[in-house]
């Protein structure tokens, strides 16, 4: 599943994405975390990775594995 980076607190390291049908998914700091990213951009697109629960749990740019 990907989206877009609607916010993103470097502080807290959670934010908000947005999914291709509007819907506002919320990621929690563990899933900035687990990708080994440093950083967000408003608008970037982003690669979702969620648990049988529907929880992100990971997000990540589209061209990492």
């Amino acid at each position: 599943m990907q989206g877009t980076v609607a916010t993103f607190d470097g502080t807290t390291r959670t934010g908000v994405l947005l999914l291709d049908d509007g819907t506002e998914l919320p990621f929690p700091a563990r899933a900035f975390d687990a990708s080994g990213l440093r950083l967000l951009r408003l608008g970037q697109r982003v690669r979702i990775d969620r648990d049988a629960a529907g929880e992100v749990v990971r997000v990540t740019l589209p061209t990492m594995a």
